[in-house]
C-alpha cells in the first residue's frame, strides 16, 4: 500500500515574463499554477506516493483550471473545497547575473483566506495517513488560514501522523515579530521543521554566526549549532536546513544538513553542487519534498538527505514551480555527482 501525504496551502496562479525580461519591458506572461504546499504535493505523486492536496478554490474555471493542473500530475483533489472569489496571483521576474528575481503579489481575499476551520473534516483527511505537511507561508495568510492549520495540526497529531514545517519565511507577508508570535507555538506539533538561513531567523529567532550568503561565505559550525538549538529548543524528531551561496541570480553553491535521532545524532552536511539556474522557485519545495520521500522510504536518513539535495539540484533547472523530474534521474545525479553529459 502507497505511503499517504497530505498538504495545506495555497495554489496561485503564477504569471512570469518569458525569458529574462523585465516587467517593464514583457508584451506577454507564462502563466502556470503553483505554491508551496502544491510543489510538494506535485513532487510526491510524482515519486509514486498518494499525494492530498487540501485547500480552497472559487467555483469558477479558474479555480477549476488549478485543479486541473494538479491533476494532470497525480495529484488527488479529494479535500479540495469550492467557495471563495478568487485565486491569487503572484508575477515573477527572473533574474539574471548581478539582477536579482523579483516577485510580485495579488493574493489578497483569495479564496482559502476565506476559509472557515470547520469546513474541512480534517480526521476524514488525516485517516491512514502517513505525513502532513505544511509551510510557514499558510499562516501568513491571515487569521482564518491559522485557524485551519491549527486544526490540522491538532488533528494530525492526535491521530499519530508524522508532521514537517518548510519555515518559509515571506517577509512580504507579515514581519518578524508576527511570524515568531504564530509560529513559535505551532512548532509543538512539529517533528519534521526543515529551514534556510534566514527562515530560522525571522520565523523563530535564531541566527547562524558569520554567516554571509550574499558573499557565498557560510560557517558550518553556524548551521550545525543553529540545528542543535532548534531540536533542543523545540524537541524535533528532524531537522534540515539548506545551505545556498549566492553568487550571483545565475549560480549557486546548494547542499543541506540534517541532524536527527537516527543516523544523524551529529549534524551531517551533503554533497554539494554549483548549480547554473534557470528557475530557482520551487527550489525549497523540491528540497522538502525529496527529504519527505527519503524519510519515508529509505533506510538511511542520510540517504534521506542526499536524495532531498540532489532532487532540488535538479529543480534548479526546470522552468515552472513544480519539480518535473524521476526518481531514477535523481539516483544518477548522486551517483555521477552531476556531470550533465547527454544520454544516449
Amino acid at each position: 500500500m502507497n505511503k499517504k501525504v497530505v498538504t495545506f496551502g495555497e495554489i496561485m496562479l503564477r504569471l512570469s515574463t518569458p525569458g529574462f525580461t523585465r516587467f517593464v519591458q514583457s508584451q506577454n506572461f507564462d502563466a502556470t499554477y503553483g505554491g508551496g504546499e502544491a510543489n510538494v504535493a506535485v513532487s510526491l505523486s510524482n515519486y509514486g506516493l498518494d499525494s492530498f492536496f487540501v485547500t480552497k478554490l472559487p467555483k469558477h474555471e479558474i479555480g477549476q483550471s488549478a485543479i486541473n493542473h494538479l491533476r494532470r500530475f497525480g495529484v488527488k483533489d479529494d479535500y479540495i473545497i469550492r467557495g471563495g472569489d478568487r485565486v491569487g496571483i503572484y508575477y515573477l521576474e527572473t533574474g539574471a547575473s548581478q539582477r536579482a528575481s523579483k516577485v510580485i503579489y495579488d493574493r489578497a481575499n483569495s479564496a482559502i483566506t476565506q476559509m472557515k476551520s470547520d469546513e474541512i473534516n480534517w480526521k476524514k483527511v488525516f485517516e491512514n495517513a502517513d505525513w502532513f505537511h505544511w509551510t510557514g507561508i499558510t499562516p501568513a495568510l491571515g487569521k482564518n488560514a491559522q485557524e485551519a492549520l491549527h486544526a490540522a495540526c491538532t488533528t494530525a497529531k492526535e491521530l499519530g501522523v508524522t508532521i514537517s514545517c518548510d519555515l518559509n519565511f515571506r517577509a512580504k507577508m507579515w514581519s518578524q515579530e508576527e511570524a515568531q508570535a504564530v509560529m513559535k507555538p505551532l512548532m509543538k506539533y512539529v517533528d519534521v521543521c526543515i529551514a534556510n538561513e534566514e527562515d530560522a531567523e525571522k520565523s523563530l529567532g535564531l541566527k547562524a554566526d558569520n554567516t554571509n550568503i550574499e558573499e557565498g561565505k557560510l560557517n558550518e559550525d553556524g548551521y550545525f549549532n543553529i540545528a542543535k538549538k532548534l531540536k533542543e529548543i523545540y524537541n524535533f524528531k528532524v531537522v534540515a536546513i539548506t545551505l545556498r551561496e549566492s553568487f550571483s541570480a545565475s549560480k549557486n553553491g546548494w547542499s543541506a544538513l540534517l541532524l536527527d535521532e537516527k543516523d544523524c545524532i551529529a549534524p551531517i552536511r551533503s554533497s554539494r553542487y554549483e548549480i547554473e539556474i534557470v528557475d530557482r522557485v520551487g527550489g525549497g519545495d523540491s528540497f522538502a519534498s525529496g527529504l519527505i520521500y527519503g524519510l519515508l522510504t529509505k533506510n538511511n536518513s542520510k540517504d534521506a538527505l542526499e536524495f532531498a539535495v540532489a532532487a532540488s539540484c535538479l529543480k534548479h533547472s526546470i522552468p515552472g514551480d513544480f519539480n518535473l523530474v524521476s526518481i531514477d534521474e535523481i539516483e544518477k545525479l548522486i551517483k555521477s555527482g552531476g556531470s550533465g553529459r547527454v544520454e544516449r
